[in-house]
């Protein structure tokens, strides 16, 4: 079954978050993950929310996968290098 990792962040410091992204390039790929959707928020349809906000939305062949992912030691350690620089909500579905 299917799993994606959906990702809402804010970015507090743009040149440390673009270390974090540095980090990370082509890591989910070598988990089978797949971007999907990454991009800021265009429009807010209810609620409300940070004008910044970007959403990431990345398909994995299985959770098991999704959580290989984030539980990599390289994952880990790029991880390090966003905090304090980028506020976070990650949540895996299953589909």
């Amino acid at each position: 079954m299917a799993a994606y990792l959906v990702a809402t962040v804010r970015i507090l410091d743009a040149a440390r978050y673009a270390e974090y992204s540095k980090a990370i390039a082509g890591l989910s790929e070598s988990f089978g993950g797949e971007a999907v959707v990454k991009g800021p928020v265009g429009q807010w349809l209810e609620g409300e929310g940070d004008p910044g906000e970007r959403v990431v939305v990345s398909r994995f062949p299985s959770a098991d996968a999704a959580r290989g992912y984030i539980g990599s030691p390289q994952y880990q350690a790029a991880r390090a290098l966003r905090d304090g620089a980028v506020q976070v909500e990650m949540r895996l579905i299953e589909a």
